[in-house]
């Protein structure tokens, strides 16, 4: 159909439908940018508070704020036990403090000098001589 007689309305109207089917490319292109930057612009021009937008994203919107809710919640959390760490070491350290301390009047109290004076007018007195153990053998029937 290359030799094929057109008038010249015919040649016209194809070369308007050609540049309108251009422009709608373009127009579909330019479009397919803006929806790309449109979220950026959205927030900046605050589109994104509209009831559309709001409506087709609300599953997400709850999603970011059920994190948002979890992350202070984490945070108020670590806070606490950061504080009862804190608060359960300084408990160790008094009851440490105290058991170093019953100890050491323990072994001042049980010293064998201090023993030895305190019985000595009950009439106790400290052996000279060692212990002897005595074992008895049990005869086998």
């Amino acid at each position: 159909m290359d030799n094929e007689f057109l008038n010249r309305t015919q040649i016209d109207d194809r070369e308007a439908k050609d540049v309108a089917k251009k422009k709608e490319r373009a127009k579909k292109v330019k479009k397919a940018r803006e929806k790309k930057s449109s979220a950026f612009v959205q927030i900046l021009n605050g589109d994104f508070l509209t009831k559309e937008f709001m409506l087709g994203n609300l599953t997400f919107i709850f999603f970011v704020m059920l994190l948002l809710l979890l992350m202070v919640s984490k945070g108020y959390y670590g806070k606490r036990l950061a504080k009862n760490v804190t608060q359960t070491q300084l408990e160790l350290n008094e009851v440490t403090s105290d058991h170093f301390e019953a100890k050491a009047r323990l072994e001042e109290e049980t010293r064998r000098v201090r023993l030895v004076k305190e019985l000595e007018p009950l009439g106790l007195k400290e052996t000279v001589n060692p212990t002897k153990v005595i074992r008895i053998k049990k005869k086998k029937k």
